[in-house]
């Protein structure tokens, strides 16, 4: 991808196209069919890389999507980050993080895991959040997410209003607290979370993306982090146990709507390297 980048960068000036008139759909298809081009020049690089990205993607993807920029131009773009645990999904969200303070990309990341029902009072009742799991409470079922709100406010945030998202407690309280975070909205809205694709929600999304990882690797990157929060050996592989069957009941299922199946090995300099070859051919404009 560094490839692309500098290659982009060397010929720049001559590259650079007229900027279309976006508020005619002639102006808006003639865009679509750029972003088209450039994006497939990044699937077939991607294809040919020893640090390939890209697993697989749907075959109407592109059209889809730049009809949908044609259709509904003034609409944010919505896109569904999701995976299993440890998958990679966090650690990517961080990076891209990253890229919006150094590129000053219009993006807001929203974290759907926030969107969690409160459960104090069920921890408060079996003891500890270890024991709920152990009494066979489905702590990951979409049932408790409050996936109706999750909704609203993702529309909101597309149609241009800012919101104030819940914020829920990883301090094993379980509790959530309403209206805690505020959330910008801007041009391109990522909600990262397992939820994002559940049903109640996945229709809504213009791009949705699956980080892709096989199971032991994810047990792997689980037990080490577990290491790291000083969590018991024992507790953690019954917490894994949870995680795995969870992930095989209530995600695994919606990786078939995903559009997009990121590798969640993912070399993350060149994870990098392809924001910034995006940053750059959708802003390869000149004015006259």
């Amino acid at each position: 991808m560094d490839t692309l980048v500098q290659n982009h960068l060397n010929n720049q000036l001559k590259d650079k196209i007229q900027k279309p008139n976006c508020q005619t759909r002639a102006g808006r298809s003639l865009l679509a069919f750029y972003l088209q081009t450039k994006f497939k020049q990044i699937i077939n690089y991607d294809k040919k890389s020893d640090k390939q990205m890209i697993l697989e993607y749907k075959k109407d993807f592109l059209e889809n999507f730049t009809n949908r920029l044609i259709d509904r131009p003034k609409d944010k773009i919505l896109i569904a980050l999701t995976g299993e645990s440890a998958s990679g999904k966090s650690t990517i969200c961080r990076k891209i993080s990253d890229c919006i303070d150094i590129l000053n990309l219009p993006i807001t990341i929203l974290t759907a895991d926030n969107y969690f029902k409160d459960i104090s009072k069920e921890i408060e009742k079996y003891g500890n959040f270890d024991l709920l799991r152990d009494s066979g409470y489905d702590i990951d079922s979409p049932k408790n997410f409050d996936l109706e709100l999750l909704r609203e406010d993702v529309l909101k945030l597309q149609q241009g209003q800012d919101i104030k998202s819940p914020e829920y407690l990883v301090n094993g309280s379980g509790k959530s607290v309403a209206k805690a975070i505020d959330v910008k909205t801007n041009k391109i809205i990522i909600v990262e979370g397992m939820c994002s694709i559940f049903d109640e929600v996945q229709d809504i999304f213009d791009i949705r993306v699956y980080i892709d990882l096989d199971e032991q690797e994810r047990k792997n990157r689980f037990m080490n982090r577990a290491k790291t929060r000083n969590q018991d050996e024992l507790n953690a592989i019954k917490h894994w146990e949870y995680i795995l069957n969870a992930g095989k009941k209530y995600i695994i299922p919606n990786k078939s709507k995903c559009d997009i199946l990121i590798n969640g090995e993912c070399d993350l300099e060149y994870f990098t390297h392809m924001i910034e070859y995006v940053n750059l051919i959708t802003n390869n404009f000149c004015e006259e």
